[in-house]
């Protein structure tokens, strides 16, 4: 029945026996069967377990259950026993989907087999599963593994893919020629009539046409249902006949089984003995078994023939005989305090404020954990089960934010709708018009709403929530810093912060005050980040805060050091979400600082995981970021491309301040493409506060650049009017982004050797493009005195500076100024210009000593392909041998010009 089944699926079969080829190739990769229920997909997927068994390869499974979407990890869980020979072996820790994704992509590369990964109804996997199993299978392209996913059509079921970006191979109905060798495979006898009976009803599905012509076979057609019910409620029918004809104790066993969380069958019949008031034991399996509904494997565990079967089961159970079975399951796993919640809840017949507590509790476990399925379907049942109000909107709004947090914003706004103004306290009202906002469900309202969280945050505060409350403070800081709020507001949010006494200590109030107001605390906060930065307890995300907010006030040397040790600690942790973040703020502060070769492959590793984990504003915000890189190596067309994907998002949205971001590319832009006319028009915009993209901030940064423009498109009256208010600015907040440049904005002002060499004079050990900058301007102008001779060192050492950051245009200009005092320089030729970003990553990596293993940790792939890609890279860079590396990296070669 099984090969009967795979009629008409043979352009299916060669794509899946292709992935297998491909995979024993060192190759490998991952393709998701989808098609509606009955399809046929976990026929195929036997298939593909036997086509792969064929080969050579070991085939292991896992199946998901809907029963366990409320347990983080566990599909994942049942996979890892599968991979061991020898289980039950002690089940793996899992920090997170990301970190667990690397487990899998470690146990599969570094055995000896090729490994063809089945997953089975993967829509009913946990979240965490889910999440883990689709990072590795977009990670296996040099291993030999290839992963196929069955997963069932539905709404749900089309975002998941979206987000999952793996291809897809579709299932469509049997076309009538093959329906009908199908149905004669399984029921050849049929006459004429009940023939064209099933094959209508069946509408091509095989399932219903092996299950239905079985039924049409010996019992007539005196149980085929009407035909205008949905198929899969006539083949559920048709199990829960087959079901009704069992033992009575089979029948309860297999009902257990089907509300049951685990697959443990010693479990099934303690709880199946506890809902039937007698012993149910071993024996009573084997009817199930002869009839075909389930199998049992040699590790005792049950597993339906088909997940219809399940629903079928559920669905002739009354409610009150549902929750007794979940009442003798919460009696068996009480050992197991989170799945003894969950059977409680499940059997709950009304409100229990106590009960939501619990699963309240649970849902924040889950969240550390990262499980974020888990904590939403806590969340949800705990909403369900509540008798207070209040708590129920505030658990409402807890559960929307998570499913924000999974990407799932349909989820979300559902949720908010459900909430009850009326009924919630105050504090949750304003956070509630909050989460309106960030959803896009109210739009973006700028600096207008921000006095309104002053006060949540405050009352949280009093109410005695002061973690909450501090949480609260921090996310809001980042959205404060891009909202351009008036001096009233800033002072109501420094008030509030002001009020923390016991927090005045806590890295991230230091770090979130000092992006409230830049100016107005940017002095002391710089001296406090300062003395933080020699401490070695400060965790992964203080030192992101503390990254995030040196750059608000442009310390971005000091921002940069923060960012480093955050990025390597929040890869160690493999929470990948915030790393997109730490990534993000990591490539802000290198390209600002001019630095190329650190800010275009952060801003690209961050833009993919941004994307992979759901957060389209972080995704936006590190293309805008890899835009002005690019536009400071040169490469002007993905720059532009980069601004006006950027502008077009956050216009329509109203994200006014982050236009800023768009003007930046633009400026760098038109000053590597030689137009600093244009260059200069771009950048103004930021400092001019009638503009829409005026940012008060930003301008501590990008001033260098505007600066520069003025200067060589002879705009210096303007610069000279722009300087002031910010020389009194620096003064204020002791910006060091600022401090420097308004040190080359005097010098290129003043026009004297002195005033070049006071800029020169100044420590900037931190700050080499802005050195270099410097020295390219003195140079210059020292030419033009007819002082070629002076002129030369300076514009040798700005080409260098330039070449070693990736500045390609600044080099070249520079380049040109030495020319024309009497001295070539050829370009160098970095060996790195001929790797892929992630080899050059790799390449980095290892000269730097690391093993593969730790390479692969760091980047989240495989050690496997850590080793493909050094192979690769080698003969690239004309080496032989991995100690070889760090020379051939830091060599300089010419290329002739």
């Amino acid at each position: 029945m099984r090969k009967g089944m795979l009629v008409g699926r043979d352009a299916q079969i060669l794509a899946l026996s292709a992935l297998l080829d491909r995979a024993i190739a060192q190759a490998g990769g991952a393709v998701i069967l989808r098609g509606e229920a009955g399809i046929g997909k976990t026929a195929l997927l036997a298939h593909a377990s036997t086509l792969a068994t064929a080969r050579g390869m070991r085939a292991v499974g896992v199946c998901g259950v809907q029963a366990e979407v409320h347990i983080p990890y566990a599909g994942l869980h049942r996979l890892f026993r599968s991979l061991r020979r020898d289980a039950p072996a002690p089940a793996v820790e899992i920090e997170s989907p990301y970190r667990a994704a690397m487990v899998l992509l470690d146990q599969l590369g570094t055995r000896h087999q090729r490994v063809l990964v089945a997953v089975d109804d993967a829509q009913w996997l946990d979240r965490g599963s889910w999440e883990a199993l689709t990072f590795a299978a977009r990670r296996i392209g040099s291993d030999p593994v290839a992963m196929v996913l069955t997963i069932r059509d539905g709404e749900e079921v089309d975002r998941l893919l979206a987000q999952a970006g793996l291809p897809e191979l579709r299932l469509e109905p049997l076309s009538p020629v093959d329906a009908g060798v199908l149905l004669a495979s399984v029921a050849p006898d049929l006459s004429r009539p009940l023939r064209e009976r099933v094959l209508e009803q069946s509408a091509g599905i095989p399932l219903g046409l092996v299950e239905l012509g079985s039924v049409a076979a010996t019992s007539g057609d005196a149980r085929l249902l009407p035909s205008w019910l949905p198929l899969s409620t006539r083949v559920e029918r048709t199990f829960a006949a087959i079901v009704a004809e069992l033992p009575t104790a089979t029948r309860a066993l297999l009902l257990v089984a089907a509300l049951d969380d685990g697959d443990d069958v010693d479990e099934i019949l303690a709880a199946s003995s506890r809902f039937e008031g007698c012993p149910v034991t071993v024996d009573d399996v084997g009817p199930a078994v002869a009839t075909r509904l389930v199998q049992v494997d040699d590790w005792h565990r049950l597993r339906f023939r088909h997940p219809l079967l399940r629903s079928a089961l559920y669905q002739s159970a009354g409610t009150a005989q549902r929750r007794r079975v979940h009442a003798a399951l919460a009696d068996v796993v009480v050992a197991d305090s989170d799945r003894h919640v969950w059977h409680r809840a499940a059997a709950a017949a009304g409100p229990d404020e106590a009960l939501a507590r619990e699963l309240t509790g649970l849902a924040a476990r889950a969240g550390h954990r990262q499980a974020s399925g888990a904590a939403l379907a806590a969340f949800q049942r705990a909403v369900l089960l509540s008798g207070d109000a209040a708590e129920r909107g505030r658990r409402l709004l807890a559960a929307a934010e998570v499913a924000a947090e999974q990407g799932d914003i349909t989820t979300a706004r559902q949720l908010l709708d459900d909430v009850v103004d009326e009924h919630l306290r105050p504090v949750d009202r304003a956070w509630l018009s909050y989460l309106r906002e960030g959803l896009l469900i109210t739009g973006w309202s700028g600096a207008a709403r921000l006095p309104v969280y002053a006060g949540l945050i405050d009352a949280l505060r009093r109410d005695g929530d002061g973690q909450r409350a501090m949480n609260a403070l921090a996310a809001m800081s980042l959205r404060f810093y891009w909202s351009n709020p008036p001096p009233e507001t800033i002072q109501a949010f420094l008030t509030v912060a002001d009020n923390f006494d016991t927090l005045t200590d806590d890295p991230r109030m230091i770090a979130t005050v000092g992006l409230i107001a830049p100016v107005e605390r940017g002095a002391v906060t710089l001296e406090q980040m300062t003395r933080l930065l020699i401490r070695f307890d400060l965790t992964p995300t203080e030192q992101h805060v503390l990254g995030v907010s040196a750059s608000g006030i442009g310390a971005l040397d000091l921002s940069a050091q923060f960012l480093t040790a955050a990025t390597a600690g929040v890869r160690a942790q493999g929470r990948v979400g915030a790393l997109a973040q730490v990534l993000t703020s990591q490539a802000f502060a290198a390209a600002f600082l001019g630095n190329t070769r650190v800010a275009v492959p952060a801003a690209v590793e961050a833009a993919e995981l941004a994307a992979e984990t759901g957060q389209p504003a972080w995704a936006l915000t590190a293309r805008l970021i890899h835009g002005h890189a690019r536009a400071l190596t040169g490469d002007t067309a993905a720059a532009r491309k980069a601004a006006d994907h950027g502008e077009s998002v956050l216009l329509p949205n109203a994200r006014l301040p982050m236009l800023a971001l768009v003007q930046v590319v633009r400026g760098v832009e038109a000053l590597a493409d030689g137009r600093p006319a244009d260059a200069y028009r771009q950048l103004y915009r930021i400092f001019d506060a009638d503009d829409v993209a005026y940012h008060p901030y930003l301008r501590f940064v990008a001033f260098g650049h505007l600066a520069e423009a003025a200067a060589w498109a002879g705009k210096e009256n303007a610069l000279r009017a722009i300087v002031p208010p910010l020389t009194r600015v620096a003064g204020e907040c002791g910006s060091p982004a600022l401090v420097t440049t308004l040190r080359y904005a005097g010098a290129v002002l003043a026009g004297r050797a002195e005033a070049f060499g006071t800029a020169l004079a100044a420590d900037l050990s931190s700050w080499p493009f802005e050195r270099a900058r410097l020295q390219q301007a003195y140079g210059a102008w020292l030419r033009r005195q007819r002082r070629a001779a002076e002129s030369r060192p300076l514009l040798r050492s700005a080409a260098e500076t330039f070449d070693a950051l990736g500045a390609v245009p600044w080099a070249d200009r520079a380049r040109a100024e030495l020319r024309a005092s009497g001295e070539s320089l050829r370009r160098p030729v970095d060996p790195a210009d001929t790797l892929t970003l992630q080899e050059q990553q790799i390449a980095r990596l290892a000269a730097q000593g690391l093993s593969n293993r730790e390479i692969a940790e760091r980047l989240f792939l495989s050690p496997r392909t850590i080793t493909t890609h050094l192979y690769r890279i080698f003969p690239k860079l004309g080496i032989k041998s991995r100690g070889e590396l760090s020379q051939a990296l830091t060599g300089k070669f010419s290329d002739g010009r």
